[in-house]
């Protein structure tokens, strides 16, 4: 049986990226649950070891609510590409550099996909939900599409820009932060989450999320 996280809960965000904060902050918010990011509490980043998304998002996870006695829920995602047989996939940072390059690491992805026909891509989130005696949650989504080139847009963060999701015509860096958020990879992910760990939303606060919604992506655009 999950384990629940109640309206009122306070929540560490066990990332220091501020686009990834952003976005699982404004799909907790509708839930009444108070969110610090890890950055906010000083804590400091684990080395990300795992083989696998879901193992560094538990490693994450773990630290961050031990290190702070309360609950805490962090993201491993990244990009990956079919011709690349899934890279950069967990190293989509590191292929980034210490500067957090994307530009740079766009450009190797393009070089490395050469002229390989194959532009099928997609991106892959893990979400792991941790408390401070080491229970854990975890749950995975993913998106298809393709990788493009040259870049386009520049909204988003990371490798948003080179990615179309299938069936559509703008990158994720074209499309305003709610047409995004209405189905990424962090999105799917969160939606199982949602069912398993959190209480269902009134209709009230669904009318209240649709609003915070385009609120924020006007304010993000």
């Amino acid at each position: 049986m999950p384990r629940r996280l109640e309206r009122g809960a306070r929540l560490v965000l066990a990332s220091h990226n501020p686009g990834k904060l952003a976005e699982i902050a404004a799909l907790l918010a509708p839930h009444g649950i108070t969110a610090a990011s890890a950055a906010a509490l000083g804590l400091p980043e684990p080395e990300e070891d795992a083989p696998d998304f879901s193992g560094n998002a538990r490693l994450k996870a773990l630290a961050a609510a031990r290190a702070a006695n309360l609950p805490a829920l962090a993201d491993d995602s990244g990009f990956c590409v079919a011709a690349l047989a899934g890279r950069p996939g967990i190293h989509s940072a590191r292929w980034a550099g210490p500067r957090r390059d994307f530009s740079a690491a766009m450009a190797r992805v393009q070089s490395e996909i050469g002229e390989n026909p194959d532009r099928s891509a997609w991106f892959i989130c893990a979400l792991a939900l941790a408390w401070p005696d080491g229970h854990t949650e975890t749950f995975v989504g993913r998106i298809d599409g393709s990788a493009i080139w040259p870049p386009r847009g520049t909204n988003g963060f990371g490798y948003d820009p080179m990615f179309v999701p299938s069936g559509k015509t703008h990158t994720f860096g074209e499309m305003t932060a709610a047409e995004k958020e209405a189905d990424t990879h962090r999105a799917r992910a969160f939606a199982a989450l949602r069912a398993a760990c959190l209480a269902p939303l009134s209709s009230a606060a669904d009318r209240e999320t649709n609003n915070a919604t385009r609120g924020n992506a006007t304010n993000r655009q």
